[in-house]
C-alpha cells in the first residue's frame, strides 16, 4: 500500500481521510478478507499522523464491522466495506443474460485496460500464478471455478482502480453462476476447452504484461464474449 502523505489542509478530518485511504487499501485487495492491518505505528508513519488519529479512525472501522481488534493479534478485515449492502441483480430470463455479458465486457474490459497500464511487478507474477493454478485445475479434471475467480479479480486488482475492483468483486456471484453453468453443460474434462479457455486468458495477461490496454480489453472482450457462447452451446433453453 502505497499512499500519499495527507496533506493538513485536505478535505475532511485527518481520521476521516485515513479512514478512507485504509477502505481504499482493502477495495485494492491489499489486504484479504481475514488480513492482518500494519500496526498503528506503521499506520502513523506511513500517513504522517499521530497515533491518536490512526486509533480514531480504526475505531471507525471497527464501529462500522469493516475490521476486529484481536488480543495480541491486532486488528484485521472480516468485511469488505461495502459488502453488507451490495447485492447482485437478479438474473430472471435470456435477456438478462445478455445484459449481463455486456456489462462484464465492459468492466472487466476496462479493468484489463487499466491493468495493463497501472500494474506493477508484484500484480503481474500473481496474475501469471493463478492463470498457472486455474491450468492446473481444469487439467485435472477439476471445474476450476475458484481459480477462475481469483485470476479475474488478480486482474481488476492490478488496475489500482479501486471503483473496479469493488465492481468486479460483488459480481463474484453471478461470475460463478455462469461459469457453474458453463461447465454443467460442457465437458469440463476436454482437453481441447481446456485449452481453448487458457489461450483466452493468456492473451489478456499477455498484452497487460505488455501494457497495452486496448489489446487487453480486446482480448477481455473476446473471452467474456466467447464464455457467453460456451454457456448456450449444447443448452435446449427456450
Amino acid at each position: 500500500m502505497n499512499d500519499p502523505i495527507l496533506q493538513p489542509d485536505g478535505p475532511g478530518s485527518l481520521p476521516d481521510r485515513i479512514y478512507t485511504r485504509i477502505v481504499e487499501a482493502i477495495l485494492r485487495g491489499d489486504f484479504t478478507a481475514t488480513g492482518k492491518l500494519p500496526t498503528e505505528d506503521v499506520l502513523a508513519s506511513r500517513f504522517n499522523v499521530s497515533r491518536p488519529t490512526v486509533r480514531e479512525a480504526l475505531a471507525r472501522l471497527r464501529s462500522d464491522g469493516v475490521i476486529e481488534s484481536r488480543r495480541g493479534s491486532g486488528s484485521h478485515v472480516v468485511r469488505r466495506p461495502g459488502s453488507a449492502t451490495a447485492t447482485a441483480t437478479p438474473i430472471r430470463n435470456l435477456a438478462d443474460i445478455e445484459r449481463y455479458y455486456v456489462f462484464r465486457c465492459c468492466v472487466e474490459g476496462g479493468a484489463a485496460a487499466a491493468a495493463a497500464e497501472f500494474h506493477d511487478r508484484e500484480d503481474l507474477a500473481t496474475m501469471r500464478a493463478e492463470f498457472d493454478a486455474l491450468g492446473q485445475a481444469m487439467e485435472g479434471g477439476h471445474s476450476g471455478i475458484e481459480e477462475d475467480v481469483r485470476l479475474h479479480l488478480a486482474i481488476a486488482r492490478a488496475s489500482h482502480n479501486p471503483f473496479f475492483v469493488n465492481t468486479v468483486e460483488t459480481s463474484v456471484a453471478p461470475i460463478r453462476q455462469f461459469m457453474e453453468l458453463a461447465r454443467s453443460v460442457s465437458d469440463k474434462k476436454s482437453m481441447e476447452r481446456v485449452r481453448t479457455v487458457q489461450a483466452e486468458h493468456q492473451a489478456i495477461v499477455d498484452a497487460i504484461a505488455r501494457r497495452s490496454p486496448a489489446e487487453a480489453a480486446e482480448a477481455t472482450r473476446l473471452h467474456v464474449v466467447n464464455a457467453k457462447r460456451r454457456i448456450f452451446e449444447g443448452t435446449a433453453l427456450p
